[in-house]
């Protein structure tokens, strides 16, 4: 069964009535965070992208990027792919992985305080700006600051999982179902 959502363009997935095997990943997603978002309800349309986003999401966080870092990834992304409902969402799951409310805002600029997570969120940056195709300088730049192979490979994914559900949120237009966080950053 599907609901209407006040603003959203498309239905979500009821998680009491979600066919298998959307009703078996809800319940995970419940279990874990006590709620499941109006993103993944929206996604189990098709189940086979809600368990490749949730599959990808949790072989990152097995990954050598910490959370905060793919936290402060995630707001960056969000921000420059111009997303209210990730930046909402980020914003929440930041400050549980450790992120002050300067640090959530910096990020979303593409600035940390860290000289390691500053290297990474530069390197998203170029990524982003660069379609992938950073400079011979640019990439210099993050292994100088000492980002790793496996670090590289790990901010495509994260950009990845990124640019997957800010494009679904804008395309659905996804009811917000965290606390707000505005487009506009000071």
């Amino acid at each position: 069964m599907t609901t209407q959502v006040a603003n959203s363009r498309v239905s979500v997935v009821d998680p009491a009535t979600a066919p298998s095997p959307a009703k078996e990943l809800f319940a995970v997603v419940k279990g874990k965070f006590g709620m499941v978002p109006n993103l993944l309800k929206t996604m189990a349309h098709s189940p086979a992208v809600l368990e490749g986003f949730l599959g990808l999401n949790a072989a990152l966080a097995k990954g050598t990027l910490q959370a905060r870092v793919r936290e402060q990834i995630a707001l960056l992304v969000s921000q420059q792919n111009g997303c209210e409902y990730c930046l909402s969402g980020h914003s929440l799951t930041g400050k549980l992985a450790g992120l002050k409310p300067e640090e959530i805002v910096a990020a979303r600029h593409g600035q940390a305080s860290d000289p390691h997570a500053q290297a990474v969120l530069t390197l998203t940056k170029n990524v982003l700006d660069r379609h992938g195709d950073v400079t011979d300088e640019q990439f210099e730049a993050a292994r100088s600051a000492g980002v790793t192979d496996a670090e590289l490979a790990e901010v495509v994914g994260n950009i990845a999982v990124m640019t997957l559900t800010n494009y679904l949120n804008e395309l659905a237009h996804t009811d917000i179902d965290f606390p707000r966080v505005p487009l506009e950053v000071n």
